[in-house]
């Protein structure tokens, strides 16, 4: 595995590649319809686009977890380096260092904060010691130390998104993928942890992928964006590029060219369609 050592963790040089990837629910229903796209190592790269795009969709194939779904991949193929995952159970796909932290905050609502990160660091399997992993989880999230013999069923939203991440961490992820990180949280918190997913990135060298709606947040810390709608990849470019695109700023930063806010719910959806894949 071609990875090297950065403080307590793996960088990975592997590039996630995602190549003509559909995606069929229950046999019949066509969800994802040719989804191309890459994960270079180190970086961090966000999915954009409305509810019901398949953003969600793309993690979970990513990951594995279609198949609890009764999804599965019936064209195209994922690739971590030169092994595929497509086949493989969602269980081999965290041991491969591939970690997704589902939408919801889904939390051991009866353990502790630090029992639930003991969960996360138990699919491990370099021979680090818990108290060093827990140490270093505590050191991105200091909150969490505070709150760490707290059941965490009595958490706020902001803290059991910290928690959620932070037991991803104990799994010792290559890329960390992260599916709206920010829904139902303030905006101060939205800032403060997307803050704190940067700090992972740089210092640890782990690789993001970010699903968001909140595309203003995702842009700001994203080096690559992809944006999706009705299962395809309607345009895509660097952040810092794609922040000055004037459909990005129209429909999802809510500027129009004059520089004034846009109600979404104003345009027809086919204009923007007929832009991107005119």
């Amino acid at each position: 595995m071609a990875v090297a050592e950065n403080n307590n963790t793996l960088t990975t040089t592997r590039t996630l590649s995602v190549s003509n990837v559909e995606v069929v629910y229950n046999s019949v229903i066509l969800v994802l319809r040719g989804i191309t796209l890459e994960a270079p190592p180190g970086k961090v790269v966000s999915l954009l686009g409305p509810n019901g795009a398949g953003k969600s969709t793309t993690l979970k194939a990513i990951s594995g977890l279609l198949k609890a779904e009764l999804g599965e991949v019936t064209r195209g193929q994922i690739m971590w380096g030169d092994e595929r995952l497509d086949a493989l159970s969602a269980e081999d796909v965290v041991r491969k260092g591939l970690v997704q932290v589902i939408e919801g905050r889904l939390l051991f609502r009866h353990l502790t904060v630090e029992e639930n990160l003991r969960v996360g660091g138990m699919v491990y399997q370099g021979g680090r010691l818990v108290r060093d992993d827990l140490e270093r989880v505590y050191h991105y999230f200091p909150r969490l130390r505070e709150l760490s013999n707290r059941v965490s069923g009595y958490l706020s939203g902001g803290e059991g998104q910290m928690l959620v991440i932070g037991r991803a961490m104990m799994a010792h992820p290559q890329i960390l993928m992260l599916d709206e990180p920010s829904l139902g949280l303030a905006p101060l918190l939205v800032k403060e942890i997307f803050e704190i997913i940067r700090d992972i990135n740089q210092q640890e060298g782990v690789s993001v992928l970010l699903v968001e709606q909140n595309a203003r947040a995702a842009l700001d810390l994203a080096d690559y964006s992809y944006v999706m709608e009705d299962g395809r990849i309607v345009l895509d470019g660097p952040a810092a590029q794609m922040r000055e695109n004037e459909d990005i700023k129209e429909f999802y930063l809510g500027l129009n060219q004059a520089g004034g806010r846009k109600n979404y719910r104003e345009v027809k959806h086919y204009k923007r369609r007929k832009r991107w894949l005119g």
